[in-house]
């Protein structure tokens, strides 16, 4: 055999071996069906048996299910007079159990008055994890709507808090929203001292927490999806830096990103998904521009545009084939409520312009929210979902090809 056609076969195996491998099959367990609306769901080990439980943020209730059981056991109820809206698990003290941050009093109509929008709480864990958690209430800037943990140069974790809104918006316009990282003391009833992340976007809708590559020494680089773009944050040189990674530049096909992730194609290249436009219909993926190209995140590749307020996001290798795939949900609305689902989106070259696609739940999960996660051990990534009108809670098992 000629060594050229050899090499030619060696290099291309990863792309093939991403075209030409079967979907996975997806067992269904629904573990929930009696859901308020389902804002939010984590998967974290509350318990410290080296299990990923579900923690999801209900209308009126705070609560996590255990692995592998799922009994519900709930954390807090009512905690606002409004809406419960987001929620954060993570071990961050590496005692093995997760540390949980929630956010409620969901009230995007109010942006200036915080007594009347927004609430930011950690919950201290009882001796008995599936009893009931004490809230411990922290400072927050109105439309409070999205949180994530994330761990700084330093090794440190910090909590990234994202409004929907700046102070006194309307229709969008006026302050930016002021993404606030909050540090915890070693009392967690004391005051929690907060620093500006960023203050540039305006109805930031949601955002991504991704380890900086192998240079990053460990830490977490921030990506941050609004009204004008996708911003990312690295630390370099001590300190935090951004730059706009997918923006309004002219000519650019983007009318700003409500959900945004970041994965690795074929080859290694990385890549940027995000649900366009907030609420959006199209699914959209984004790779590094050459050098010499002076193009902030390379050409938009257009996956699909057959969503009704899409909102869930994730990337992760669900296929084991040493790359990242994408899944996606969308919710419907009222407009168009029969409109929802979950679909599976896999890349087939090394640049991320082509990808096939198959439907994970196509017409009984009105998808709010998705995680990704291996919950049984098997060492293949599962899709936990949590839907909105269908109002319930589900596990998608993967069970390979």
């Amino acid at each position: 055999m000629n060594k050229w056609f050899v090499c030619l076969i060696v290099l291309c195996s990863g792309v093939l071996d991403a075209a030409n491998h079967q979907f996975p099959k997806f067992r269904t367990v629904e573990i929930d069906s009696n859901l308020q609306i389902g804002y939010g769901v984590v998967l974290a080990d509350i318990n410290g048996d080296e299990r990923l439980d579900i923690v999801l943020a209900d209308k009126k209730q705070f609560a996590w299910y255990q692995n592998p059981t799922w009994d519900k056991h709930i954390m807090v109820e009512n905690l606002t007079d409004r809406d419960h809206v987001c929620i954060d698990a993570r071990d961050i003290d590496g005692d093995g159990k997760a540390e949980v941050a929630v956010g409620a009093q969901w009230n995007p109509g109010e942006t200036s008055d915080e007594s009347l929008s927004g609430s930011v709480h950690y919950l201290i864990p009882p001796a008995d994890r599936k009893q009931k958690w004490t809230p411990v209430q922290l400072h927050h800037e109105p439309t409070v709507h999205r949180m994530r943990w994330f761990r700084k140069n330093t090794g440190e974790f910090h909590l990234l808090v994202l409004p929907l809104h700046g102070r006194g918006n309307v229709n969008g316009e006026g302050e930016a929203v002021k993404a606030l990282a909050y540090k915890m003391p070693d009392n967690p009833r004391d005051n929690w001292e907060t620093y500006l992340i960023d203050g540039s976007l305006h109805k930031t809708h949601n955002m991504d927490i991704a380890e900086d590559g192998p240079e990053g020494n460990g830490h977490e680089a921030i990506l941050i999806a609004g009204a004008e773009g996708v911003n990312y944050f690295r630390y370099r040189n001590g300190g935090l830096r951004s730059r706009i990674l997918i923006g309004n530049e002219e000519g650019a096909d983007f009318d700003g990103a409500g959900e945004v992730r970041m994965g690795t194609l074929p080859g290694g290249k990385t890549f940027v998904t995000t649900v366009e436009p907030m609420h959006g219909n199209q699914l959209a993926s984004y790779t590094p521009p050459r050098r010499d190209s002076g193009k902030k995140f390379g050409v938009r590749n257009l996956l699909f545009e057959g969503m009704t307020d899409g909102h869930g996001i994730a990337c992760g290798d669900l296929l084991g084939v040493g790359s990242d795939q994408v899944v996606v949900g969308w919710r419907g609305n009222r407009q168009n409520p029969d409109n929802y689902g979950i679909k599976l989106f896999v890349p087939l070259d090394e640049e991320g312009q082509e990808w096939k696609s198959m439907d994970i739940d196509p017409d009984s999960m009105a998808c709010e929210d998705l995680k990704l996660g291996d919950l049984n051990g098997d060492g293949r990534l599962d899709i936990v979902a949590c839907g909105r009108s269908t109002q319930n809670l589900r596990i998608y098992f993967n069970e390979g090809t």
